[in-house]
């Protein structure tokens, strides 16, 4: 299992580097990265979250209701975000700790452009949850968490409880 970064490590707000080619430690690194992601246990993990700072994530929308594996790895993935039609779900993040979740509102829909484990292109429509994976997954790329989609007040409640848990976990060790 590789270790996952958690908020507020600075790193997770850095922009990944696009991935240039698929070597032997690309794929490596994607099988490490299904492994944490399914024992943490999570839905999605995007290469920052656990220390690589490029433009991979991994997802399987079929885990959330049991449903037989759909495993994806995605590289260089970009969003098109389509229509009006948004969804809001409460999400949370293998990098967020406290177990906080929070609504956001995500687009429904996208088209998504990105190469496989192949380097084979993939161009599709993404619906529903797999759409919301996506996007979250993708954010993480841009140094984005989904704690930066909430409300200021949400979100400094939020800060104020990682700060006095960090205190008592310092104090602690």
């Amino acid at each position: 299992m590789l270790d996952i970064l958690t908020y507020p490590d600075p790193r997770l707000s850095q922009v990944c580097a696009p991935v240039e080619e698929v070597t032997p430690e690309l794929r490596a690194l994607a099988d490490a990265m299904f492994e944490t992601m399914y024992k943490a246990p999570g839905v999605g993990l995007a290469a920052p979250q656990v220390g690589h700072f490029i433009r991979m994530l991994v997802m399987d929308d079929g885990v959330q209701h049991g449903e037989s594996r759909n495993p994806r790895v995605l590289l260089n993935p970009v969003l098109e975000l389509e229509g009006d039609d948004v969804r809001s779900e409460k999400e949370g993040c293998l990098s967020v700790p406290l177990d906080f979740r929070a609504d956001v509102i995500r687009k429904s829909r996208v088209h998504l452009t990105a190469r496989d484990l192949d380097w084979k292109p993939v161009d599709e429509y993404l619906d529903g949850f797999a759409a919301i994976i996506v996007q979250h997954e993708a954010d993480h790329l841009d140094g984005v968490l989904f704690i930066d989609r909430i409300s200021r007040l949400r979100r400094s409640l939020y800060d104020s409880k990682v700060k006095k848990w960090l205190r008592r976990k310092k104090h602690s060790a």
